[in-house]
């Protein structure tokens, strides 16, 4: 059977017949199977625009383009389990000395959030979750773990790194407020606080990574990640109520000035205050291309002088109290 396709879509593997006059095309042969790249870049170069394939005698056109849509998962996942497995290697390697363990447990997670943002399917979230598990498990064993990992804030910022610093600071501010309460599901939140911004995946890469302040047209866009989130999570089936309160509620504010919905005081969960703490003070404290990075004492000051009223204040009471 015989398929025109366009000269782009060209995979190695597919039968082609080119026309049959010599000055056409550059090939000694008007009929053969591709096998390397540069036959496709040969076609191309030669001003060849369209093709015709047998796919009685090659990869069919839609086999083809369905691998092609296929690998980048299969990359991504792979570079997710490599990630996950250095992970936990290092948190089973109880010979290293804990500062150095808690620096690479941090790089780890930077790698896994970076690999599961690229298609965040319900098998990825699946092996992510396991991975956070045992940074929980890190944390709650070694109080002394936290305050090397608050020391990790002031990396170069982009969102992999930001979701990171997140994910641990929530958990260790998680820890402190609910006192490993068993109605709590601390790995549960764990991940939601990992996964806070996951719905910035759907944001332009223009907007998010805009030297200066956004417009007020940007802005619009960009308060529309939490939301966003919370449907990638829904879709994903991997997540349970938790970690999609995190997603959604991480930019509520205490004075019902956050979005997406203007929750106030009682309205907004218990654990998407946390997250909001979490979340300004590395914002705050994280090296910014349009700003003075603060050290954490000022993230802190600024939060206690500028901003208190965002935050429910014993929860951000507790926070400080990591940093002793």
């Amino acid at each position: 059977m015989a398929t025109i396709i366009s000269t782009s879509q060209l995979k190695i593997g597919m039968y082609v017949n080119l026309s049959s006059a010599w000055h056409a095309h550059p090939f000694l042969t008007n009929s053969f199977t591709i096998t390397s790249p540069q036959q496709i870049k040969k076609i191309a170069n030669f001003g060849i625009k369209t093709v015709s394939i047998d796919e009685n005698k090659g990869i069919p056109v839609e086999e083809a383009l369905q691998q092609d849509m296929e690998q980048p998962d299969k990359n991504f996942a792979q570079g997710l389990t490599a990630a996950s497995e250095k992970l936990q290697e290092t948190l089973d390697n109880h010979n290293l000395p804990l500062p150095e363990r808690a620096g690479l447990v941090h790089s780890h997670s930077v790698d896994m959030i970076k690999n599961l943002w690229g298609t965040p399917i319900g098998e990825k979230i699946a092996e992510f979750k396991r991975g956070i598990f045992g940074i929980v498990e890190m944390l709650l064993a070694h109080n002394d773990a936290v305050s090397y990992l608050l020391r990790l804030t002031s990396y170069d910022y982009n969102e992999y790194i930001h979701s990171a610093n997140v994910g641990l600071l929530g958990t260790a501010l998680a820890i402190s407020v609910l006192q490993k309460k068993d109605r709590h599901d601390l790995h549960a939140l764990a991940a939601g606080f990992f996964l806070h911004d996951i719905g910035k995946i759907k944001i332009d890469e223009a907007i998010l990574n805009k030297k200066g302040e956004l417009t007020r047209e940007e802005m619009d866009v960009m308060r529309k990640h939490p939301g966003m989130g919370f449907r990638i999570l829904n879709e994903a089936r991997q997540m349970g109520d938790e970690s999609r309160i995190i997603v959604l509620q991480h930019h509520e504010r205490n004075n019902g000035l956050g979005y997406p919905r203007r929750l106030r005081g009682n309205e907004i969960h218990l654990y998407g205050k946390i997250c909001s703490v979490a979340d300004v003070f590395d914002a705050l404290a994280s090296k910014r291309n349009y700003r003075t990075q603060l050290t954490a004492f000022e993230a802190l000051k600024t939060m206690k002088e500028e901003m208190l009223d965002h935050f429910q204040r014993d929860i951000f009471e507790k926070f400080v109290l990591l940093f002793k």
